[in-house]
Parts: C-alpha cells; structure tokens; sequence
C-alpha cells in the first residue's frame, strides 16, 4: 500500500488547514495551486478580494505575491507569511519582505522544493520534530529491542505521541515483542520503496497501532533490504509527528541503520556487565560515532563478575544514561503478550520514566492525533 503526500479533513469534522494565496497574478497563482495540489492542500484564494483580518490571522500559512504588497502593508505582522515573486533580480521583493517582517521571501520556479515542503508542514500542522531516541545492542542478546520497546511503552503512557520503529530485520519483529503480530498495519516491505516526501498524517494512520503507540516493523516474510532513501523518507515523515521516535537498530553498519543514525537525536547502548559484552560494544560504539555525536551507554545488571558501570562507560568513552537491572519475569509477559515496560513499578518503567523525564518535555494535549 504506497503512501503519497496527502491530507485528510479532520477526524473531529473541523475544517483542515487551509494557506491562504494572495496575488492577482495569473502566472504565480497557477503555480501555487499545482503546488497546492500535490500536497493535497485546499487552499483559500484571494485575488481582489478583500482580506479580513481574521482571514489573515487564521490561515496556517500565507502566500504573498509581490504584486500584493500594499494591500497587506496596513496588515498586522504575523508568523507563516511567505513572499513571493517571479523574478530573483528584483530586489525591491527583499526589501518589501524586511518591511512586511515575512518569515521568507522566495522566487519561483527556483524555491519550488523548498516551498512544496513548507505548504505540507502547514497542512500537516507541524510543529517540533519528534525527539528522536536510537537504541542499540553492545552485543548480541544485550536487550536492546527490550529497552526500546520500554522507551515507547512508557512514554505513550505518560501521555507522549509515540513511533516505535523496527530497523532490524533480522530481529524477529517488534510487533511480536509487543504481542500485535496479528495486528493490522504497513510493515516495512511496504515502505521499502518510499522516497522523497511522505505523508506524516498517513503514515502515522497506515501503521499498526499498539499500547498506545504506532509501530512499524517487519513481516514474516523473507527479509526485505530497506535502502537508506526509504529510511530517511520514513523516519522524517514519523519525526514530523511531534513527540518521540524509538528507533530499534542493529549492530551492522548498513547504509540505511547509518542513516536511521544521523536522524537520531540522541542514543542508548545496552551493555551487559561484562568483559566481552564491553569488547563487542567498543566496536558497535566506534562504529555509530562518526553518525551520532549523542552516544550514552546503558549497563545492564548484575554482571558475573561485579564491573562497575562507572567503569563499564569509561572503558567505551560514553557517557552513563543509568543501569538496567534484571526484571523478573519480563520473559514470560512478553510470552504471554504484555509488553516490555507495561509493569509501571518494575525496574524497566522506571528507568525508561526516568529516562524520558530528563530528555522529553510534559506532553501537551496528550496523546491526542
């Protein structure tokens, strides 16, 4: 099922964002309305008509022509003013653009890319980028999958717009950890193609929703090879969400896990207590180095022979995000369907709470969509 950039009326029934076009230009109004269209944008046009301020005030975005300029001089500043001309030698558009205070002054066709992205941010309502947590294994069997399926978990639960994406397909599935293998949803061989721009909105409606959270992970199909295009197309469509991305990655430096890397904000390496666990995650954390500056180790306890984590994250040069003890039958939950994090007092809830209270603000407006 291919996505494409679209947008969709409100599930509420409230009408969608619609920018607002302002030019009696026959040529630029032309442009902005294909534009317009291949984002799925319905905008609101006002040639000679006269602009109410609420009009003004109320349009998520603004698409100025410059031929407009003394209409909207008297006009209070407001942000998402976009000024736009024809000609990039003309420079009285700079100057008119410093006076309006507009957020951009750009030329078309030159600026097309840039303002095709603009008009879908506002369609889509963006707003922050989703903090975006990447989470690997020192070695094989660390818990990494574990402790991102905690991250999401918990944050859903505290109210955060939650993505959990599986970007190891040799892993087994992270809707099966979640007990949602059954559960209906884009997996990534249905997204292995993706480039260019996709649909926020859809995306986050195409896949499979669990505990709160959407998740994409794998079929049980055979293994599908995910290029670092469609890697980067996916994880910016789910970062444009807002909230938090957990991002599940293997230990092989693959051009598409480099990318999934250089997306991230911030990462998690899960290091067992011990001697070749911190051998094996020396090398993971090389590795990751030169793709994501934010690299933290997470030691995972009791180890057989009493390393300190202290000494554990000097030995990798990693800062210490905190320890993980052994929780008791988390094995069997997960058996059973109930997902990693889902017991609140048990040592993963509270160290993902923890976790997530230090680097992610109060949710706002809940888990709403």
């Amino acid at each position: 099922m291919p996505l494409r950039e679209q947008h969709r009326p409100a599930a509420d029934g409230a009408a969608a964002p619609a920018p607002l076009i302002l030019t009696q230009d026959e040529a630029l109004t032309e442009h902005l309305l294909r534009l317009c269209a291949a984002v799925g944008a319905e905008p609101q046009l006002a040639g000679a008509v006269p602009v109410e301020r609420r009009q003004w005030a109320g349009a998520p975005l603004v698409l100025l022509g410059d031929d407009q300029y003394d209409r909207c001089a008297a006009l209070p500043r407001r942000p998402g003013v976009v000024l736009l001309g024809l000609d990039p030698q003309d420079c009285e558009t700079w100057v008119r653009g410093v006076e309006l205070g507009v957020e951009q002054v750009v030329h078309l066709p030159e600026a097309q890319a840039w303002l095709l992205g603009r008009i879908a941010d506002a369609v889509e309502e963006v707003t922050a980028a989703a903090l975006t947590v990447a989470v690997l294994g020192g070695r094989g069997g660390a818990g990494a999958s574990t402790l991102a399926c905690g991250l999401a978990v918990t944050a859903a639960r505290l109210g955060h717009r939650t993505a959990l994406v599986d970007a190891d397909p040799m892993g087994g599935g992270l809707d099966v950890l979640l007990g949602g293998e059954a559960s209906d949803g884009l997996r990534w061989p249905d997204l292995a193609g993706a480039r260019g721009r996709l649909s926020s909105l859809e995306l986050a409606d195409s896949l499979a929703q669990l505990h709160g959270l959407a998740v994409l992970s794998w079929d049980r199909g055979e293994v599908t090879a995910v290029s670092a295009e469609a890697m980067c197309a996916v994880l910016a469509a789910a970062r444009r969400r807002g909230g938090l991305v957990v991002l599940d990655l293997p230990r092989t430096p693959e051009p598409a896990v480099a990318e999934a890397l250089r997306q991230a904000d911030t990462g998690l390496l899960v290091v067992p207590a011990e001697l070749r666990a911190m051998a094996a995650a020396g090398r993971v954390a090389a590795a990751a180095r030169p793709h994501l500056a934010d690299l933290r180790a997470v030691v995972r306890l009791p180890g057989p022979v009493g390393l300190r984590s202290a000494e554990i994250g000097h030995g990798l040069g990693l800062p210490l995000a905190g320890e993980l003890p052994t929780e008791e039958g988390l094995a069997l939950d997960v058996e059973h369907g109930r997902p990693p994090g889902h017991r609140a007092a048990g040592p993963l809830a509270r160290f993902c709470a923890a976790y997530l209270t230090e680097v992610l603000p109060d949710p706002e407006g809940g888990t709403s969509r």
